[in-house]
């Protein structure tokens, strides 16, 4: 494999067509349609603590069916909003996939976060019920809304919680649920899940996907996982699955195809993931930069002591780079195929070692059944090697609609318009093509940035800060890491009765902490005087990430 891999594309490109049925029910293709086989592995988990299980195919329908009775009984209908705030574990997967046989909208959320970011949510969404880990209880307690009518609660392993008495146990409320559903007969254009995602200005919004959206995620994931399925494939990643990369880059594909994948409860770390994939015998992986970073420096050979039988590895969130693409190829014994993509347009362009050579500091192609250019700001593709907006046209090459759109972001018309010019779809994303087709990043064209392969906008933590009564102004910007690809860093300008020190900055992290997620706090705070600002009172946010690419360019030498 590698530079002597055959050049496929072009065919690969040209022959695609999207077949796409006017009805379609992502739970009735990823469950009830292998739920008849009894043997058939869905789920192997396990925790930090040692605990294990493994759920089969017919264990998760049944279950997912028990739920979608059990919501249904309590009011539940086609359209409503379910929050799902639960880390990698069987009943995530049973939750969602229950909703989404309900006709219902499952909005995945982290359990990473805090009161303030819960509440954004619920409210704007107008959840009606949540389904809760335990250890993420109190902070939904704390955010509870009041169209927020049914609280679930599902333990958290060796940390019960006590149950209120106006919420619901798990279990408890599956127990006497009948095993039989018939699935809602949704629209392939109907939405299937409502997914939050961080704006450059102002709150999060939600991205509404539908579930033909699945759909158009597989060309990309079939290729970048080098033909997945094959008859052994096992699929593992730590991307959490309350985000698009976990949830549509991982298991929503893996049980599509009625493939096992590996649920994780624990913190990610090298030597657990080289565990994990000897000891599940993981074919195919989606690992961030990052996660990749640090396997590299704890054991630069690791095929020399683990068992590795990976045939499939995709990277995305941040640039792969020469350093680990060699290394991969090298040490692992594969080539990774980069990804690009992002919630409201998810995998649209990326590489495949089987099928295409990889350019190393590329992120690839566009894969088959998406076209994508680089267009300038009047929505016309620049020239080749020149620089501009990365974006998805609404139709393929043949013309044919592209099912892997967004429907639009949750009652924010204003906000779905501006994403589009005519029937391009701007990524936010600058980036340069070659003339054969392959994409060349460079940057943000807005001030949206990824840490530690967690995509980042400076808006949430900003206000956030802004509720501090020691910040009179804060900008947030993206300081360049070794180790995480940036980190947040924050400028904060202080009311006058404050005087900048260590342990306000500490104080100021702790309030960000206590309140959203543990990766949006700012490792660093820089007090300064004053922001730098344009003449019409707009924060120029690009002059302070400049400087920080300039203060990390002197410290290289």
């Amino acid at each position: 494999m590698g530079p002597r891999t055959k050049d496929q594309y072009r065919a690969l490109h040209a022959g695609f067509r999207w077949l796409v049925p006017a009805q379609f029910n992502i739970s009735a293709a990823c469950a009830s349609r292998w739920g008849r086989d009894p043997d058939r592995t869905a789920i192997y988990y396990e925790d930090d603590s040692g605990a294990r299980s493994l759920t089969t195919y017919r264990q998760l329908d049944r279950a997912a069916n028990r739920l979608a009775n059990a919501l249904r009984a309590r009011g539940i209908r086609r359209g409503d909003r379910i929050a799902v705030v639960l880390p990698q574990r069987p009943e995530a997967a049973v939750a969602d996939l229950a909703i989404l046989r309900l006709g219902a909208i499952a909005m995945p959320l982290s359990i990473l976060f805090g009161p303030d970011a819960l509440a954004y949510r619920l409210e704007n969404s107008g959840a009606r019920a949540a389904i809760v880990d335990s250890l993420a209880l109190d902070n939904c307690r704390s955010a509870r809304t009041a169209a927020l009518e049914h609280l679930i609660v599902v333990q958290a392993p060796g940390a019960p919680a006590a149950i209120r008495h106006d919420e619901l146990d798990w279990h408890a409320l599956l127990a006497p649920a009948s095993e039989r559903f018939r699935t809602v007969a949704t629209a392939a254009e109907e939405p299937a899940f409502l997914v939050y995602t961080s704006g450059t200005t102002g709150p999060p919004k939600g991205a509404l996907i539908p579930h033909r959206a699945l759909l158009g995620n597989l060309p990309g994931f079939v290729a970048s996982q080098n033909w997945f399925p094959q008859a052994d494939d096992v699929f593992w990643s730590p991307a959490d699955w309350a985000w698009t990369g976990g949830l549509m880059d991982a298991l929503m594909p893996s049980l599509y195809f009625g493939r096992p994948i590996v649920a994780y409860r624990g913190r990610f770390g090298a030597d657990v993931a080289y565990d994990l994939l000897a000891r599940y015998r993981v074919t195919n992986s989606f690992l961030f930069p990052t996660a990749l970073k640090m396997m590299m420096r704890a054991d630069p050979e690791p095929r020399r002591r683990h068992d590795l039988v990976l045939r499939g590895l995709m990277s995305a969130g941040e640039s792969v780079g020469e350093t680990l693409f060699e290394w991969c190829q090298g040490s692992l014994g594969l080539q990774v195929n980069e990804m690009y993509g992002q919630t409201e347009v998810n995998y649209i362009v990326g590489n495949s070692a089987l099928r295409w050579p990889a350019m190393p500091g590329s992120i690839g192609r566009p894969y088959p059944g998406h076209r994508v250019a680089v267009i300038d700001d009047e929505g016309m593709p620049v020239r080749a090697g020149e620089s501009g907006e990365v974006a998805i046209h609404r139709c393929d090459r043949h013309g044919h609609p592209d099912p892997i759109f967004f429907l639009g972001y949750w009652r924010n018309p204003r906000a779905t318009a501006e994403k589009f010019t005519g029937d391009w779809c701007r990524t936010g994303d600058l980036a340069s093509a070659d003339d054969n087709g392959y994409l060349w990043y460079r940057g943000r064209a807005d001030d949206m940035f990824k840490a530690a392969g967690y995509r980042i906008g400076p808006g949430e933590i900003e206000n956030c800060l802004m509720g501090h009564p020691a910040v009179a102004n804060v900008a947030v910007v993206p300081k360049p890491d070794a180790e995480r690809g940036n980190v947040v860093k924050a400028y904060v300008v202080l009311a006058a009765e404050y005087a900048p020190d260590d342990a306000l900055a500490a104080r100021l992290q702790d309030h960000v902490r206590a309140r959203l997620a543990p990766y949006e706090y700012p490792k660093e705070i820089e007090f300064i005087d004053a922001l730098p600002m344009t003449t019409t009172g707009k924060v120029q946010r690009r002059v302070l990430r400049l400087q920080e690419e300039e203060r990390a360019r002197a410290a290289r030498g």
